[in-house]
């Protein structure tokens, strides 16, 4: 194993041990923020409702004040995302300002925009980890995040990035396209590059089934490149979504996990936009109080995997109560968007 290979290990190993301490030692401090840097992105996928085509980015001031009260609110880890967020020209800047406060920081892309130099910037701001969705072979109408746009890519980020990289890809955006997210898996493992998948779900996060067909790439998939997360993640919640079945859990979005939109407020999640709507710098302990022990209704059939899993820490303690009011509904026009 090379220096450089073991001090990622090192590194990865104390980060996740500093995670886990605040996941099994407290209740009131979020475990993730997903943070939205622009709503602008190079893409227009049939499937997704994170994005349009004009919005700037969010000034840096912004967002390097969101880190702080991130920070002060003693959150474990950040992800920015979009959009498309190497769209922000000053995106290093943002991972460099988290880093600082110890916490961990990953983003998500689709990875058209990568280029040795994104690659050296974000190596230097310190990024732990980076997931690239990839969702067929060929982009066509319903998603343009295509194998054959960005395996060159994949080659660049296994030769020089010093953080790690997943690729993701999503089950049950259309039939015939099914056998290209084994392809995709096969391709990352190649690159040495772990692969992972999620399920779709509706405009508002919920369940969509897979087919038969679709269930066995996914048993395909995770034999290519298996984790012990994403096995976890199967066992309490994926297993069920995929045969139309409901689970029964605690959603600790709100409190455990964090969705702050590029306007600065927080919602529950990525498709349940409008509550508690709260500016973040206004975001307290009563907010995150509340909000561990309100019931999301939305729960039993939700497929968003990064609400699970820093969700299943808190699965057997914090009774919950029903929510003061529904969550608003989507923007209009939605559609099907997926799972992380």
């Amino acid at each position: 194993m090379s220096e450089a290979s073991l001090s990622k290990r090192l590194s990865g190993l104390g980060a996740g041990l500093r995670f886990l301490a605040k996941a099994v030692g407290t209740r009131y401090t979020p475990l993730l923020a997903q943070v939205v840097v622009t709503r602008r992105c190079n893409l227009a996928c049939g499937y997704c409702n994170e994005y349009d085509d004009h919005s700037p980015p969010v000034p840096l001031s912004d967002l390097l004040a969101r880190i702080d009260h991130l920070a002060g609110l003693g959150t474990a880890s950040i992800t920015f995302t979009g959009g498309e967020p190497l769209l922000h020209p000053e995106l290093d800047q943002a991972v460099r300002a988290a880093r600082a406060h110890g916490m961990i920081v990953t983003m998500i892309t689709n990875g058209f925009r990568l280029t040795r130099e994104w690659i050296d910037r974000l190596n230097a701001a310190g990024l732990q980890g980076m997931q690239i969705s990839i969702d067929n072979l060929q982009p066509d109408d319903i998603s343009m995040k295509s194998l054959r746009s960005v395996e060159n890519k994949l080659a660049l980020l296994a030769e020089h990035a010093r953080f790690k990289v997943n690729v993701n890809s999503v089950l049950g955006v259309s039939g015939e396209r099914t056998q290209d997210v084994v392809t995709v898996a096969e391709t990352a493992a190649k690159h040495g590059l772990q692969h992972s998948v999620g399920v779709l779900h509706d405009h508002s996060g919920l369940l969509k089934p897979l087919s038969a067909r679709q269930i066995e790439a996914y048993r395909q998939v995770t034999r290519i490149s298996p984790s012990i997360v994403h096995s976890l993640n199967y066992r309490l919640f994926q297993k069920n979504l995929m045969n139309g079945r409901p689970n029964e859990w605690k959603c600790r979005a709100g409190a455990r996990y964090l969705y702050v939109t590029e306007d600065g407020r927080v919602h529950w999640c990525s498709q349940q936009r409008g509550y508690p709507g709260i500016p973040l710098l206004e975001y307290g302990r009563a907010d995150i109080r509340r909000e561990y022990h309100t019931e999301k209704s939305c729960s039993p059939t939700c497929t968003l995997s990064c609400v699970h899993q820093m969700s299943m820490f808190d699965r057997y303690r914090g009774a919950q109560t029903a929510a003061p009011r529904p969550a608003a509904a989507p923007p209009a026009g939605a559609k099907s968007v997926a799972a992380e």
